[in-house]
Parts: structure tokens; sequence; C-alpha cells
């Protein structure tokens, strides 16, 4: 009798779960019907696919073969392909090195930083990479290189990675601001700088520039045009950098009455901001009276390497490039990706190698149609099958908890999102009360309306999966 009780409760566990997705199913695809009838979404495209892990099954598939522009989803593809391809102990290397002749502690010539494309370097997002510390670094080793005083300066060879700073398809009004930031073979305090803004009292009235921090930005000529607008409006800048003309502009608004408020942009030479701060430090002198002498390594020169600072592990980085949604970590991956494969750092190139890594994991590469390794570029294509695909891959690796935990926690869910003009995205994992996991990859493109109350209206559709 214990036998066929036992095989009894087997049975009705199975059926009660066979049940369960079929109802689950019914209630979420009944549920998404319902959501695609918004009048806010006539003109859009909509893509959503949705598996659950557990049996394998799909539970929804709405145009998943539809290549849209996934905004920042793209990253999961970056940092996964990154984990296979470099590992989850990969580090950046920066070397120190001089050249010319040293003599009884003077060197007569000059200190030389080579990068190979650390975006960490300078971040004030871990301890080791702050800029005190890492000045402090690099002065202790030149120190103990035997070096106490430098007759030439602190340059920088940035040769490693070749091709554009920029990627293709980038806009104009986002590569001046902070997160339009391309990545470099040398990086510096994430590629940004911070411009503090003073408005009228008035609408409309002029906003004008205080200052920067630093105060110092090497090619950064700079104009308001920005204008007061209502209280509590927020920032809606934009910083364009020149084009055709001597200086670059600030536009948009900022809430009228603010003294000292703050916006970030991208530094337009960040390898030389680097150089700068270094000679500042050895030499004690103002970074404003070195700036316009720091140059970039002749070719001919052949430095003589002592030092060598390695950033934090792979792992660590993509943490942070998925919880923060940082564009220059994936900018830095794709090209690292491009360099440590085809030994070029072109951006083309890294693509190529994901696209390659990906298409051996049965992924067609037109269905990761991509131009970054970020996802800002409003021309990238991905569909929301290849996201999940990725998702399902990563599940299966020994590296998959790190990557996981670098997934944000939105309205309750693992996911990563993303948003450009007019696009809303998420992907990642979904835990029911049933103890099912769900990986799923959702798009809107195109929708009309508020941002905030469509992201609203996309969360409590995936409610219907917890």
């Amino acid at each position: 009798m214990t036998i066929l009780k036992n095989i009894f409760i087997c049975l009705l566990l199975i059926v009660s779960g066979t049940v369960y997705s079929q109802n689950i199913n019914s209630v979420f695809n009944s549920a998404f019907a319902k959501f695609a009838q918004d009048a806010d979404l006539k003109h859009a495209t909509i893509s959503l696919f949705v598996v659950n892990t557990t049996t394998g099954k799909p539970v929804t598939e709405i145009n998943t073969q539809t290549g849209l522009a996934p905004a920042s989803t793209q990253k999961i593809i970056t940092s996964a392909t990154a984990y296979a391809l470099l590992g989850k102990d990969y580090t950046y290397k920066t070397t120190l090195g001089y050249t010319g002749t040293l003599t009884n502690g003077l060197l007569n010539g000059n200190i030389v930083i080579k990068g190979s494309g650390d975006p960490t370097l300078g971040s004030w997002r871990y301890d080791k990479t702050k800029e005190e510390n890492v000045i402090s670094y690099f002065k202790n080793a030149i120190s103990q290189a035997g070096i106490k005083q430098i007759t030439g300066h602190v340059i920088t060879d940035t040769d490693l990675w070749s091709g554009e700073v920029t990627p293709d398809g980038w806009i104009w009004q986002d590569i001046g601001s902070y997160y339009g930031a391309g990545a470099r073979a040398l990086n510096w305090h994430e590629n940004q700088y911070d411009l503090l803004l003073s408005s009228g009292e008035k609408i409309n009235d002029p906003v004008t520039i205080v200052e920067t921090i630093p105060s110092f930005i090497v090619g950064l000529p700079l104009k308001s045009m920005a204008t007061s607008a209502a209280k509590g409006t927020g920032d809606n800048t934009y910083i364009y950098f020149p084009f055709a003309k001597e200086y670059g502009s600030v536009r948009g608004t900022i809430p009228a009455g603010e003294s000292k408020f703050k916006i970030s942009g991208a530094t337009p030479h960040p390898e030389k901001q680097l150089a700068i701060a270094l000679e500042s430090a050895l030499k004690n002198i103002d970074q404003e009276k070195i700036g316009s002498e720091s140059f970039n390594l002749p070719p001919a020169e052949k430095p003589t390497y002592f030092y060598s600072y390695s950033s934090p592990t792979l792992d660590s980085i993509s943490y942070w490039f998925l919880k923060k949604s940082i564009n220059l970590y994936g900018e830095a991956f794709i090209k690292t990706l491009g360099y440590e494969t085809y030994q070029s750092g072109e951006t083309d190139k890294g693509v190529e190698a994901v696209q390659n890594f990906w298409k051996k994991q049965n992924i067609d590469p037109y269905a990761i149609n991509i131009m970054d390794g970020s996802g800002l570029s409003p021309a990238n294509r991905i569909t929301t099958e290849s996201l999940v695909q990725v998702l399902l891959y990563a599940k299966k690796q020994s590296w998959f908890p790190g990557y996981f935990d670098g997934f944000p926690v939105i309205n309750g869910i693992k996911m990563k999102s993303g948003s450009i003009k007019d696009v809303l995205a998420y992907t990642g994992f979904i835990s029911s009360k049933n103890n099912d996991e769900y990986a799923f990859a959702f798009i809107i493109n195109n929708y009309y309306g508020n941002g905030n109350a469509m992201r609203k209206k996309m969360w409590k559709l995936l409610d219907e999966l917890k």
C-alpha cells in the first residue's frame, strides 16, 4: 500500500504541475493580449519570448525572430561573451616605462604609460581604482625604479587599439554626455567629468557654467545655451562636442533657482588627463600649467618598462557593467574581444568575435546584428529569442553565479533593463511561487507616451509569471 500511495502522490504532483503550466500559459497569454491592446502601442512593435527553464518549454512566443533595437539589454550578450572567451579572472594591464637615460635618480627623458583598455582605471567604484590610489601606486613604482626626478613629461601610449574611439551608429546628442564616452586603450575616471551649472530664477532665464571637475580639462571649450525650466523638472541637458565650430555647447534645460546643478560629460582626451594628473603629482606643479605640453608617445621611442598595474577581474567589472549599465565597460569589452581574438582592438572586430562565438551556439549572426558593445546605438538589432538563448547558455556555465549577480533587481525581478528613445526592454529570470523559473526577453520599439507609465505596464504583465 505504501508503494501504491507513493506512486499516487508522484502522479498527482505530475498532473498538478502540468495543469499549473497549462494554466500559467493561458493566464499569461490572456494578460498579454490585453496588454497589446494599449493605445500607446498602436504603432509599436512588440517582441516577447518566455521559456520555463524548469520544463524547457516556451510560455509565449511573440515576434521572437524580429530584430529590434534592444538598448542596454544587449549588455547581457556582451558580458556573457566576455566571460566565455576571456574568462572570469581576466585582467587588464597598465604598464609604466621610461625613455631616455637614468643616472643617479635623474631621468633625462619621459615616463610612459601604456594602456591595454582598462575601463576601471581611476574609477570611484572600487577602492583600488580610485584616482588618488592609482596615482599613489604609480608614484611609488616610479620611486622604486630609482627615478627621483624627470626632465621630460608623462606621456601615453594608446597604440594597442586601433580604429575610432566612438562606435559607428552613435548619435551626436549622446557622445558628449558621460554615457556616450568611447573606450580607449587608456581610460581615466570612466572618461567623464562633472559640469556645474547655475540657472536663473525664472523660466527661460539663461544657464551659466560655474566650473568643471576637474578644473582643467584638455580640449573642452564649452558655451552654455541651456535655459531654466520649472522647478522639479530635473536634468534635460545634452552636451554637444564641437562640430564645425571652435566650441561645444550645453543645450536643454535645468530647473530654475539652481546654483551648482551637476551634470556629467564625456572627457575628450582621458589619456591626457591621466598623464597630466601623474606629472602634476610627480613635479608638484598645477595641472593646467603642464596640460598643453602633454603628448602621446612618438612611434620611434622604445621605452624600458618597469611596472605593471592590474585591473579588477572581469567578473567584478561585469558586475558593475550590468548593475549600473556602464556603456564604457561594454565598449571596452567589445574592443578587448576583438583584440584578444583577432589582434585588432576595433569595435568591428569585437562584433565579429561576438557573432562568431554565438554562431557556434546555434544563434544566427543576423539575430545579433550589432554595432557596439553597450546597446547605445539605435541601429542595433537583436531578437528576443537570441537574448533568451544567451541566458539559457549562461545558466549552464560555471561562471553563471557571478554573471547572474550583476543583474539588477527591478520590480522584484532579476532583470537587465534597456531604454533609448521610444525603446523599452527587459531580459532576465523570474522565479514563480510554484518554484518554476522563467527566462525571458521583452522588447518594445516605437511606443507612444510616457516611459515610466509604459515600464509599469510591462512590469504588471511580467508579474503574472511570479
